[in-house]
């Protein structure tokens, strides 16, 4: 769509407001509105100024101006607002050079895409991300000098069988058991149901929704894959409606890896396949149904599995997840079917243009442009270094004798170790200028500072249960 034609949309739908929208360094979407009547031609080129030394991990205060530029091709409605509003994402250009910004998330997405397509390995890079999320009914918490708590509650928790509800009809989902049921004990069906019909009206292809295997309320909806860069523009889309249909019906919705002691986590399972000429060139003819490329791409995800944990597992409550006895990765290794697995080769179907890879590690707490930037990145040094992934690791990973499972590396233990990791491997990154030394530096010194230390720093509520008798 052109500027001119977005501008003939807005007279045909009223819309009286424009929403323009951006990623922050970290992950959270940002917006400012402007009346429909100052968009105009010239916003297309000029851009919006607005001040970027005010977001995290941006710009100095003496270096604040940022232009936002408006993309046509990403609009949509947005089917939350009283008055009619339309949606613009937005790049993120220096005012002074008219350069796009190194740390604009979305910025080093489309250079990843442009990499792969100056290397002549593919033309486009496919992710279908499959997200994970919570639906609460009541969540509380609170950290100050003296305390510290949370609380999180759902009406169909099993922790809740013995509520007074006047009256408590019981259905309510075991622990570790959510996968699948029928209503009534699946609560969330109409929720879910709802979200799917407004991510449709917002451009997405929504393909199912269910309930997922923990208790008090987890839920997943699948959408169909898509470029990388439109895939990243999906996340967004996705967690928008997902939390703000909780909103209206007075609930609240989480993309937090690991919100619930001992139950399952919430992932970020991303499917992916390289592309050119309209043909997938991870399909193939070997025992796993891949083509050799596709294994190259496979061995560089896991040779760079560690330094990708500080991007795609970006919170310390990331590695909570990787545990055993919920279906997390806690192997670096490839499979068909094991997803305990860091790399998983689905088997549905044999028709070529399904064959793709699922890289399990991945959370939505992610920014989802870097997330699929960096993978992109380690798949194409796998490609180009012909990194061979080893053999596939077919076996049940909690069945393996303790010395064969010492040969198999795990994901890192906590955010520190994956930003260690990160910091003495990156190279793979740099390459094309597709993240920049001062991308790398500002994220680690970021997450160490404002996340590590922070929560090092505190004491832990589970400390006085174990040490306030000492």
């Amino acid at each position: 769509m052109t500027p001119r034609e977005v501008l003939a949309y807005l007279r045909e739908k009223e819309v009286k407001a424009v929403d323009l929208r951006f990623m922050d360094f970290p992950g959270s979407w940002k917006h400012v509105t402007i009346p429909a009547e100052m968009l105009d031609d010239d916003a297309f080129d000029d851009g919006v100024g607005f001040d970027g030394s005010s977001m995290r991990g941006w710009q100095k205060i003496n270096e604040a101006d940022m232009l936002l530029v408006p993309q046509p091709d990403t609009l949509f409605l947005d089917p939350f607002r009283r008055d009619a509003t339309l949606v613009m994402l937005c790049n993120i250009q220096d005012p002074s050079t008219r350069q796009d910004y190194t740390k604009d998330p979305r910025n080093v997405a489309r250079k990843a895409v442009n990499y792969l397509k100056y290397k002549g390995v593919a033309d486009c890079a496919n992710f279908g991300p499959s997200m994970e999320f919570f639906v609460f009914d009541d969540v509380r918490f609170d950290q100050t000098s003296h305390s510290a708590f949370y609380s999180v509650d759902s009406v169909e928790a099993a922790w809740n069988t013995g509520r007074d509800e006047r009256p408590n009809l019981a259905n309510k989902i075991p622990y570790r058991r959510g996968y699948f049921p029928c209503p009534p004990v699946d609560q969330m069906v109409d929720l879910r149901s709802e979200m799917m019909r407004v991510m449709i009206d917002c451009g997405l292809t929504v393909e199912s929704h269910h309930h997922e295997k923990a208790t008090a309320g987890q839920c997943s909806i699948d959408v169909r894959y898509a470029d990388l860069v439109a895939s990243a523009d999906n996340v967004l889309k996705y967690k928008y409606v997902v939390k703000n249909v909780a909103h209206r019906h007075n609930k609240t919705a989480t993309f937090m890896p690991k919100p619930l002691f001992d139950e399952h986590g919430s992932g970020m399972h991303v499917h992916t396949s390289l592309w050119k000429g309209g043909t997938n060139l991870f399909a193939g003819t070997g025992a796993t149904g891949l083509s050799e490329l596709a294994e190259y791409a496979i061995g560089g995800l896991l040779k760079h599995a560690r330094a990708l944990c500080a991007i795609t597992n970006p919170t310390t409550n990331s590695y909570k997840r990787f545990v055993p006895g919920f279906e997390a990765p806690t192997r670096l290794a490839y499979s068909q079917r094991n997803r305990s697995a860091a790399i998983r080769i689905p088997v549905y179907s044999s028709r070529p243009e399904l064959k793709r890879i699922e890289y399990r590690l991945p959370d939505g707490a992610a920014n989802p442009y870097l997330a699929f930037a960096a993978m992109l990145m380690a798949m194409l040094d796998g490609i180009v270094n012909k990194i061979p992934p080893g053999e596939p690791l077919d076996k049940d990973l909690y069945d393996l004798p303790a010395e064969e499972m010492a040969n198999v590396p795990a994901p890192p233990a906590t955010l520190d170790e994956a930003l260690t990791a990160l910091a003495a491997d990156h190279d793979f990154l740099l390459q094309g200028e597709v993240f920049t030394e001062d991308v790398i530096e500002t994220w680690i010194d970021f997450k160490r500072r404002e996340e590590v230390e922070a929560v090092r720093l505190r004491p832990h509520p589970y400390e006085f249960a174990l040490y306030y008798d000492t």
